[in-house]
């Protein structure tokens, strides 16, 4: 790490808009170790076979019908900032914002806090679905962070390949839901250009900050129960070692969190288990996957408390 690089890179941002892509890109670079990913061919082969067992599992106990994504990689730090940088560009795109007089400080605040915040995240990620948001791009892509795996396994005192496999199957459910869904994808990008562009009006609409949640609530909320059902092995150390993680971290730590969203994350991820946990114990898992029929079956907010609500509009 080079911190020194990291400050100059965030001082040096320049250009015309609010913030400098390239400093970004090169001040959370410097700031982050980007790991090992020397792996030998036995190594990759069990990441493959973690996928594609994640496949073939969620697709005969899930009844789900999906492919995985074309691109499925191992990276470390720095390929994971490399692609994640270019989406938040992408979506900040869609803010018509002006910097005004005091462009060159506003720009540097901005340039600062987003390298900060990539560079948080990209020591905390484990793997990622990438539906390359707002991109012209047909495919979608599946990360796996193995710096951050192997480091969050010994922390936890876990067996690595255990560990792994785990992650493999949560990230694997999220191509099944994208795959199962093919409207997904535009329907995220539809909510998210909405609130952007109410932001850039100077306005924080609820509704449109409610239909975004609600929809990533059912996202993440169904990737949790079909990663706990679908899982082919004992995993009730692993979820209660990482939720206890998800909890935990010291005052620095938690300020991130927050100021990243990533207790609504964790409220979204726990509210939208509890909500699909109860359709497939009152019902069973089929009728869970019913959701990603269409944009018409998502749970409103108020069904997401009360899935018999839900239950009972699908005639289920």
């Amino acid at each position: 790490m080079n911190f020194y690089r990291a400050v100059r890179a965030v001082a040096d941002a320049s250009g015309s808009e609010p913030i400098d892509w390239t400093a970004v890109t090169e001040s959370a670079k410097a700031a982050t170790e980007p790991g090992s990913i020397d792996l030998d061919e036995a190594a990759i082969d069990r990441y493959r076979d973690d996928v594609r067992s994640a496949r073939d599992r969620i697709r005969s106990v899930g009844g789900v019908d999906f492919d995985l994504p074309e691109t499925i990689e191992v990276q470390h730090r720095h390929h994971w900032i490399d692609a994640n940088v270019a989406t938040f560009e992408r979506v900040l795109a869609e803010m018509d914002t002006e910097i005004g007089m005091l462009g060159g400080l506003v720009r540097t605040i901005n340039t600062g806090s987003m390298a900060l915040s990539v560079s948080f995240l990209s020591n905390n990620v484990l793997g990622q679905y990438d539906p390359l948001f707002l991109s012209d791009s047909d495919e979608h892509a599946l990360y796996f962070v193995h710096p951050n795996i192997e480091r969050i396994a010994n922390e936890l005192d876990v067996d690595t390949a255990r560990f792994t496999r785990w992650i493999a199957f949560h990230e694997v459910t999220h191509a099944a839901e994208f795959g199962a869904a093919p409207w997904l994808s535009d329907h995220l990008e539809g909510q998210v250009k909405e609130l952007l562009a109410d932001l850039s009006a100077g306005n924080v609409s609820q509704l449109d900050l409610t239909g975004v949640d609600v929809t990533m609530t059912a996202v993440e909320g169904y990737a949790e129960l079909l990663m706990d059902r679908t899982f082919d092995a004992e995993y009730d150390d692993l979820r209660r070692k990482l939720d206890a993680r998800r909890h935990s971290g010291g005052i620095v730590t938690q300020v991130m969190r927050y100021a990243l969203g990533l207790g609504r994350k964790r409220r979204q991820y726990e509210r939208g288990k509890t909500f699909f946990e109860q359709v497939a114990d009152e019902s069973d898992l089929e009728t869970a996957a019913i959701v990603w029929e269409k944009p018409a079956n998502l749970p409103t907010n108020t069904e997401l408390d009360d899935p018999s609500l839900w239950l009972a509009r699908m005639d289920c």
